[in-house]
């Protein structure tokens, strides 16, 4: 059942494999990249007790030694602390640029060994193996790594693309039903951003998924990184194009760090929440029509996930402190904040043809529902 995606950068392509049983076949697949037959494993530490057993046994099968490191789990390991840590042990192990070290978790722990892969040495080969379906459909795609700063999320990284990622679809069952609907959250962004069509399908088939069937989860999957590979051959260092993939978060971020980047609010439900602020705004400046929004809540309801700001437990700030802390993000240029709004679903462009006020309404109104 595996599907593979190509992402052609020239000396620096890579595959994706998608598909159920792929940490048995890790050996196989990931033995052709190495120079010598050993690999360094950095682990979120709830994957390891579930699955790195099962890799370790994928890889030795090929004779490959193997050495784990596992690192909390939880958004604040993307931190100086923990990447310390990663960088040490990896010149400990002696890892060398020809090595490859393996990313094997959620979204945390590949932006963090991404970026630690990246500065080691000044660059070694790192291959992702992502088990949350966030991290599948998203962040182990592109090659965006980093940490997070107290000023904001991911404001310290590098671009280092993978040699490989593995995208093993089965290790999903161990999800949380919470943990599995945050993932979600971005596979939906990429219908509302650039397929209508996909996310027509995703209305009629995205409970299953949900539900446990695989071959539609394995279509969910290879659509959402088909999409984002496109988009990064186009745009790899987020200059344009790339820029649409940053739907909904632009107030995603902002609920993260009032948050405190706490499990009051996993990422992918802030993207959900961000999306569906994203097309309400789009709406009042006349862009889309009110239909859009009401239509992109319905969905995100209907799959039983986060969708307004009232789902959020504990105080937010007001809308005044919500904008400040957008004014922090990575996508302010020019002291100029850059949203991603849509025409439509499925037709989504970047602006910085904002008006505050609009915004602060929106915020404003949102927040008003929570009582």
């Amino acid at each position: 059942m595996m599907e593979t995606v190509h992402v052609p950068l020239g000396d620096r392509a890579y595959d994706i494999h998608i598909g159920p049983s792929l940490l048995q076949q890790s050996g196989d697949l990931i033995s052709p990249l190495l120079h010598r037959p050993r690999v360094a494993i950095v682990a979120d530490a709830h994957v390891a007790d579930l699955h790195l057993q099962t890799l370790c046994k994928g890889l030795e099968k090929n004779g490959i030694s193997v050495k784990s490191m596992t690192l909390p789990q939880g958004e604040a390991t993307k931190s100086w602390p923990h990447f310390e840590r990663v960088v040490e042990w990896l010149l400990a192990e002696k890892i060398e640029r020809r090595d490859i070290v393996i990313a094997f978790g959620g979204g945390v722990i590949g932006d963090l060994v991404g970026f630690a892969a990246a500065v080691l040495r000044r660059g070694v080969r790192f291959v992702q193996i992502p088990t949350s379906l966030l991290a599948q459909v998203d962040s182990s795609v592109g090659g965006k790594t980093g940490i997070n700063a107290p000023q904001g999320k991911n404001l310290i990284g590098a671009f280092h693309q993978p040699s490989l990622v593995l995208a093993d679809t089965g290790v999903l069952d161990t999800l949380t039903k919470r943990d599995y609907l945050s993932g979600y959250g971005e596979v939906v962004k990429y219908g509302l951003l650039g397929d209508s069509e996909f996310f027509q399908w995703l209305e009629r088939n995205a409970s299953s998924a949900a539900a446990g069937d695989m071959a539609a989860r394995i279509k969910i999957v290879k659509r959402s990184v088909q999409m984002k590979a496109d988009i990064v051959v186009r745009d790899e260092t987020e200059q344009g194009d790339r820029a649409l993939l940053n739907l909904g978060h632009t107030f995603c971020h902002a609920l993260e760090a009032a948050t405190g980047y706490s499990d009051r609010l996993l990422h992918g439900e802030g993207v959900a929440i961000g999306c569906a602020l994203a097309f309400e705004l789009s709406s009042r400046l006349g862009l889309c029509s009110q239909e859009d929004p009401s239509r992109v809540r319905a969905h995100l309801r209907d799959m039983k996930m986060k969708v307004d700001l009232s789902d959020i437990e504990g105080d937010l700030p007001d809308a005044d402190g919500l904008l400040e802390l957008m004014a922090q993000d990575k996508k302010v240029v020019d002291g100029t904040l850059n949203f991603v709004l849509a025409r439509g679903i499925g037709k989504a462009f970047v602006t910085g043809d904002v008006p505050r006020d609009t915004v602060k309404a929106v915020l404003q109104d949102a927040l008003a529902q929570r009582g």
